[in-house]
């Protein structure tokens, strides 16, 4: 089971390559907030947010916030929370509908049986 942190859109999986705090900036930073606003979420001062999104930054590869932000998520380290409630509702979908016109319909094997014969039986006439 992975360990995450989840801010209001973003989710974060720990122990791939990220701190807590480091993580944590990043996924405030993914949703566009300064490190102003980062930091009183948090309840640390700017100056140590800066310094946790450099260290994330460093890490990473990256040279900017947005390219911070670019990478983790091409290393799948943070996602939108959105893709993963659409995943859960497209796997329930079929449990959960009940809408008889939407179900499977599949022929009965006697059905197959009985124009294979029909058709034996033409060629056989024929023949």
């Amino acid at each position: 089971m992975t360990i995450t942190i989840s801010t209001d859109t973003w989710q974060g999986r720990l122990g791939m390559g990220l701190a807590p705090r480091e993580l944590e900036a990043t996924l405030h930073a993914a949703s566009d907030l300064t490190a102003k606003e980062i930091a009183k979420l948090m309840g640390i001062a700017p100056g140590t947010v800066s310094k946790r999104l450099d260290d994330a930054r460093f890490k990473l590869g990256a040279k900017t916030i947005r390219g911070l932000v670019l990478e983790a998520y091409k290393r799948q380290i943070i996602s939108p929370l959105c893709v993963g409630i659409l995943a859960i509702l497209a796997a329930a979908q079929p449990l959960l509908d009940e809408d008889p016109a939407m179900r499977a319909r599949r022929g009965g094997e006697r059905k197959i049986e009985t124009r294979l014969t029909a058709r034996r039986d033409g060629v056989a006439w024929v023949a």
